[in-house]
């Protein structure tokens, strides 16, 4: 069955997609950008949730250029047929000397401006990227994907917790100081925007939720 077929006239929609466990997701280590591979835990989460967005029908993929985001995004596609778009633009937060260490020394070492973070204050953590510059860089690309969309059409990106974080919240319009107030996704699980008549509308949220806890840069 193609992708147009069964279409119900809902609107576009941009299911927003966190990458398979990683060895530093299992560590509490913050990774932001680096490079780290999927475990073979990692690897059937992906496999196991790009069964449930097959069912969707998505009309395009697009992915964060990092192995973790692309080895995600090859299990759908494998699926779907869909050749998937990678943009560096949609990597994780870039979190400076804070990459590499866990949350404990992160604390430790950091603690006033991990709770400044956690309060919502602008923080360049580790001497990186504001949220706000992240969300600058992301959801521009996410938005233009969408444009390209059929009316109907659902566009599925696969990034990083914190980037998709920063993106839902400038898509649906908070303001930055309550992101935060965003839960974080589990390893593998989305969130689901619509469009509406005001703009876009967080329908779904941590969706496909597996019986595990949220492990990451975001949590």
């Amino acid at each position: 069955m193609s992708a147009a077929a069964g279409r119900t006239g809902r609107g576009r929609r941009i299911i927003l997609w966190r990458h398979g466990q990683t060895s530093w997701n299992v560590q509490r280590r913050f990774q932001g950008s680096t490079d780290v591979e999927l475990t073979e835990a990692g690897v059937a989460q992906a496999r196991r949730a790009a069964r449930l967005l097959a069912s969707l029908r998505p009309d395009a993929i697009i992915a964060s250029d990092l192995r973790r985001a692309v080895r995600t995004a090859a299990e759908l596609a494998a699926l779907t047929g869909l050749d998937v778009g990678h943009d560096d633009a949609l990597r994780e937060t870039f979190a400076g000397v804070w990459q590499g260490l866990t949350h404990e020394e992160i604390i430790a070492r950091h603690g006033d401006e991990y709770a400044a973070w956690k309060r919502g204050e602008p923080v360049r953590r580790g001497g990186g990227e504001l949220e706000t510059e992240v969300a600058d860089r992301a959801a521009p690309v996410v938005l233009r994907h969408a444009e390209k969309l059929p009316d109907d059409g659902t566009l599925v990106v696969v990034s990083h917790g914190g980037t998709i974080r920063t993106t839902i919240g400038r898509l649906i319009g908070l303001e930055a100081r309550h992101w935060e107030s965003l839960g974080g996704l589990s390893n593998c699980c989305w969130s689901v925007l619509g469009q509406g008549a005001r703009g876009w509308r967080l329908l779904e949220h941590n969706a496909g939720t597996l019986p595990e806890p949220v492990l990451g840069d975001d949590d």
